[in-house]
């Protein structure tokens, strides 16, 4: 498979080999529904916690007598429709976590890759390099590929500058190509990738 490369400037600069195996397999949907399910449930801190009636401070006495109040009857001031009660169906700590194994999170990752270059929705450059670690380099350049939407900027390898410049662009999410992930994929309108990072992901992905 080919792919045309362009510079931050979005002039066609050469031509670049695909692996087949890896952005050319077949769209797998079920499989990136999964993962992605998966990936966001695993992000969930699960700590969020309440009291229940039977955890909250105090009402131990009854607060009236039973009949001739003319009040409704009532057992406990912590009951859950009064005030400073507890809550019902309090939320407690809890383990969201699902699990997949490596297989599947590559399978997904070459089904969601193929499907984003089938779309058109990646954009292979020969650099990206910025002359100072400030935003609007960053942005300069987005607006150059066509990236006005969300966006994921993978590079090859962990750059501080870059990840520091594209930090206040809120639909931009910037990672190490090898550690990218399914959802990143899926959620980006465009992806661009450098040279180096594809070579990375045809490295990372390929099949055995």
């Amino acid at each position: 498979m080919e792919i045309k490369v362009y510079d931050t400037k979005a002039k066609e600069v050469g031509v670049m080999e695909l692996p087949e195996s890896v952005f050319g397999v077949e769209y797998n949907e079920p499989l990136i529904h999964q993962v992605v399910v998966a990936q966001l449930a695993n992000k969930r801190q699960g700590t969020k916690s309440a009291l229940t009636r039977t955890e909250v401070r105090g009402g131990g006495i009854k607060p009236w007598r039973q009949k001739g109040t003319g009040r409704a009857r009532q057992g406990s001031i912590r009951a859950p429709q009064w005030t400073k009660g507890g809550v019902v169906f309090a939320p407690k700590p809890r383990d969201f976590r699902k699990k997949i194994n490596k297989k599947m999170k590559d399978a997904a990752m070459r089904s969601a890759l193929s499907q984003k270059l089938r779309d058109g929705g990646i954009i292979v450059v020969d650099k990206f390099e910025i002359e100072a670690p400030k935003t609007r380099y960053v942005a300069e350049i987005l607006e150059n590929l066509g990236a006005t939407k969300t966006a994921l900027l993978l590079l090859a390898g962990y750059q501080p500058d870059i990840v520091r410049a594209g930090r206040n662009i809120e639909k931009l999410v910037t990672a190490d190509a090898a550690l990218a992930n399914v959802y990143d994929v899926v959620r980006a309108d465009k992806c661009i990738v450098t040279k180096e990072a594809a070579q990375a992901i045809a490295e990372v992905y390929a099949n055995e």
